[in-house]
C-alpha cells in the first residue's frame, strides 16, 4: 500500500467524543423493561451499540411481538437527557487530540442533530465542530451503511480515500470500510478489540495516540 495523506478525520460521537455508551446501555435497559421486554446489558452492547434507530426498533418489536408507534422513542428522551446532564463526560484525552490535530475534522453520528449538539455542549466540545456536524437524519440509511460517511466527505469536498474514520462500534467500522475510508477502531470503551479488528482498520485503546496513528496511516 502507498502512503497517502489524510485530508479529513471523521469522528463518531458516542463512545469516541463523549463517554456516553455506558450511560446509554443503562437507560436502554430501563426503557426495555418499561416496554415489557428484557434485554441484558451484554445483549444491548453486542446488538445495539453504534446501531441505527431502525435496527434498535426492529429488535425491540421482534421481542415484544408487536409494532411500536412511529415516534415511540420520543417519550424516553427525558430519561437520556437527565442521565447525560448528570453523568456525561468527554472521552479521556479527546480534548487534547482535537487541540493537536491540524487536519480538518468533523463528526458523523447515527444520533439526531439535537442529541449530537446537546452532548457536545455538555462536555464543552461544541466549538470544535460548529458547521461540521452530520447526522443519520441527513441520509436515507444510517450506519452500518456507508451513506453517512460518504455524505460527510462529499459535503466537505474530500475524496473518501482521503478520509479517516474514528469509531468504537462494529457498525461504524463496517460503514467506514464500505465507504472506502481508513478506519480506526477505539477499543477503550465497551466494544472489545477483537470485534473491531479487520481489513483496513487500526485498533487502539488510548485516544491520545490518535494523532501519531493518523500521521502514519496508509491506504
Amino acid at each position: 500500500m502507498k502512503q497517502t495523506p489524510v485530508e479529513l478525520v471523521i469522528f463518531d460521537c458516542d463512545g469516541v467524543l463523549v463517554d456516553s455508551e455506558k450511560i446509554c446501555v443503562t437507560v436502554d435497559a430501563m426503557i426495555m423493561t418499561d416496554l415489557g421486554c428484557t434485554f441484558t446489558e451484554a445483549e444491548i452492547i453486542e446488538r445495539f451499540v453504534g446501531s441505527s434507530t431502525e435496527v434498535y426498533t426492529a429488535a425491540v418489536e421482534e421481542r415484544l411481538g408487536r409494532r411500536l408507534e412511529k415516534d415511540w422513542q420520543q417519550q424516553y428522551e427525558p430519561w437520556y437527557q437527565a442521565a447525560f446532564e448528570a453523568e456525561l463526560t468527554a472521552v479521556e484525552g479527546i480534548a487534547d487530540v482535537l487541540n493537536r490535530l491540524t487536519t480538518p475534522f468533523c463528526v458523523a453520528s447515527n444520533g439526531d442533530h439535537t442529541g449530537i449538539r446537546r452532548s457536545l455542549e455538555i462536555v464543552d466540545l461544541m466549538d470544535h465542530f460548529r458547521g461540521r456536524i452530520f447526522s443519520a437524519a441527513d441520509v436515507r440509511r444510517g450506519k452500518p451503511a456507508p451513506d453517512l460517511f460518504l455524505h460527510a466527505a462529499r459535503s466537505l469536498g474530500v475524496d473518501p480515500g482521503q478520509c479517516a474514520v474514528i469509531e468504537d462500534s462494529v457498525y461504524g467500522v463496517q460503514a467506514a470500510r464500505d465507504a472506502g475510508m481508513r478506519s480506526f477502531g477505539y477499543c477503550g470503551g465497551l466494544t472489545p478489540a477483537s470485534r473491531l479488528e479487520g481489513s483496513g482498520t487500526v485498533v487502539f485503546d488510548d485516544m491520545r495516540d490518535l494523532p501519531e496513528l493518523l500521521a502514519t496511516a496508509v491506504h
